[in-house]
């Protein structure tokens, strides 16, 4: 029996996932890494760690599953996107620690993009907008800090990558310097029309072509890992971001059709197959992993604050002990009692894009409890997805009337059943909510001929759970109405 290797490279931890033919889970691993804080708003990982994290994880899920490198026919990858790491192409060595997708150390880099009119030229490049998030700030950063790091660029020594490359460089031996189309329109410096790193881009920002990865399909031969890593070399047969794999674990394969991840943040995608939509209602416009692995589009919304406002709840305010009470205590309730919470706890993303909005919990009255603002808290996150989707309506011209949902919040009961009322669309939620590892599994199966299709792959994915919406229009209308006002009263834009 053969089975699959599906690598998580998540934002703060590792995991190693092993399936069998029938998606059936083998074994899995997961470690935390160490974050490194250096200032305020400044977010970095030692490259040294994710490694060393990652092949703990790989070899202590094989040594669960009691089976050796011989038995995987594939690996897949899932990686954090946009984090950006830098290392000697000669020695391995990283030239410093890598800079996190969540540090905003060049947010002011952002804002000269945009006062120097360069906004409209980078969408329609890449179909982002300028802002700290994507790696090419993160890398002219880097270069900028230090002239030797510099002159070491432009003599060819250095290699970039986002956590896909360095992983894939890694278990290779350091033969393979690659990514795919997917992590390469995450860094604003990859042409999603031509497929191409953007010679223009590049000088913009002063990054040698040379530091370049290769770019890919998502499915298909990234090169072997070596001996040492496993005992015998596996092929590399798949790699994507976490939530374009997500949306390709979810079975989202025909355009029109809508994940949603409910993690720490919210990550929302809608395939809109061959061809880009350009948002006009602040999304961002990605590519997306094809049928066959090959590169499709998505649009993509993102809401900063999901999940983290429930572990808010409970790490600063302690109202809750755990994130599976907010359930309880949101049900224990009939509604908020007036009370709306807008968590921009580090500003307001899509379809906003206000990095200066703070939080705030409005309509408070003597008669609201923890109960009510428990509730809230999850009302806002179904209300964030919800703001989103209806720029998706608009944007694509498709009705939505189904929603995927994954992620570790997708198991709140009330929040998936809030936001089937609240958005008005059917919401699905799978047997297995570990879809971005999956994704990474079905493009390594697929690239190898360990699952014949797409339609096989679909035969072996169940839902767990449906929910439907049941709230009247004017009770939605006044919901919306009422978060609407709330998010006017904390932008600063």
């Amino acid at each position: 029996m053969k089975f699959i290797m599906s690598i998580d490279c998540g934002t703060t931890s590792e995991r190693c996932m092993i399936f069998d033919h029938q998606l059936n889970i083998k074994a899995v691993s997961q470690r935390e890494f160490r974050q490194i804080y250096p200032k305020a708003g400044w977010v970095e990982q030692d490259p040294g760690d994710i490694w060393e994290t990652l092949l703990f994880v790989c070899r202590d899920a094989m040594a669960k599953a009691g089976i050796g490198a011989e038995a995987i026919a594939a690996v897949g990858i899932a990686n954090q996107r946009e984090t950006t790491i830098v290392w000697n192409r000669y020695t391995g060595e990283p030239v410093m620690n890598a800079i996190v997708w969540q540090c905003r150390r060049t947010a002011s880099e952002a804002e000269k993009l945009k006062s120097g009119g360069y906004s409209e030229k980078i969408k329609l490049k890449t179909g982002l907008v300028p802002d700290a998030y994507f790696s090419s700030t993160k890398l002219k950063w880097i270069l900028e800090s230090d002239e030797i790091i510099r002159k070491s660029a432009e003599n060819g020594e250095l290699l970039f990558g986002t956590v896909d490359s360095w992983v894939i460089w890694k278990l290779t031996g350091g033969k393979i310097h690659a990514t795919d189309y997917t992590n390469a329109s995450r860094t604003m410096l990859f042409n999603i029309q031509d497929f191409n790193w953007d010679d223009d881009l590049l000088r913009t920002f002063a990054i040698p072509k040379s530091m370049m990865p290769s770019v890919h399909s998502s499915s298909g031969y990234f090169g072997e890992t070596e001996d040492v890593v496993f005992g015998k070399p596996i092929p590399i047969m798949g790699a994507a971001g976490d939530q374009q794999a997500a949306l390709f674990g979810q079975c989202c394969f025909e355009p029109g059709q809508v994940k949603n991840t409910y993690g720490t943040g919210g990550f929302l995608l809608m395939n809109t197959g061959k061809r880009p939509v350009f948002s006009s209602g602040g999304l961002l416009t990605t590519i997306s992993c094809g049928n066959g692995g090959e590169p499709g589009y998505a649009l993509e919304g993102s809401v900063f604050i999901a999940g983290a406002a429930i572990q808010w709840l409970r790490d600063e305010l302690g109202i809750i002990e755990n994130a599976a009470q907010s359930e309880e205590l949101a049900m224990s309730v009939e509604d908020t009692s007036g009370c709306y919470f807008v968590p921009a706890f580090t500003g307001l993303g899509a379809p906003y894009w206000d990095q200066s909005a703070r939080g705030a919990i409005l309509g408070l009255t003597r008669g609201v409890g923890r109960s009510h603002i428990v509730r809230a808290a999850l009302e806002a996150i179904a209300f964030q997805t919800e703001d989103i989707l209806e720029v998706m309506r608009k944007d694509s011209g498709i009705n939505i009337s189904r929603l995927a949902i994954d992620g570790g919040a997708a198991q709140n009961n009330f929040l998936a059943s809030f936001q089937s009322d609240i958005s008005d669309v059917e919401i699905i939620r799978p047997s297995c909510v570990e879809t971005t590892a999956l994704g990474a599994a079905f493009l390594a199966g697929i690239g190898c001929g360990f699952w014949k299709d797409l339609d096989e792959v679909m035969g072996y994915c169940k839902a767990d759970r449906t929910f439907t919406p049941s709230m009247s229009i004017s009770k939605r209308s006044r919901f919306l109405s009422g978060w609407h006002d709330a998010v006017k009263r904390v932008l600063c834009n």
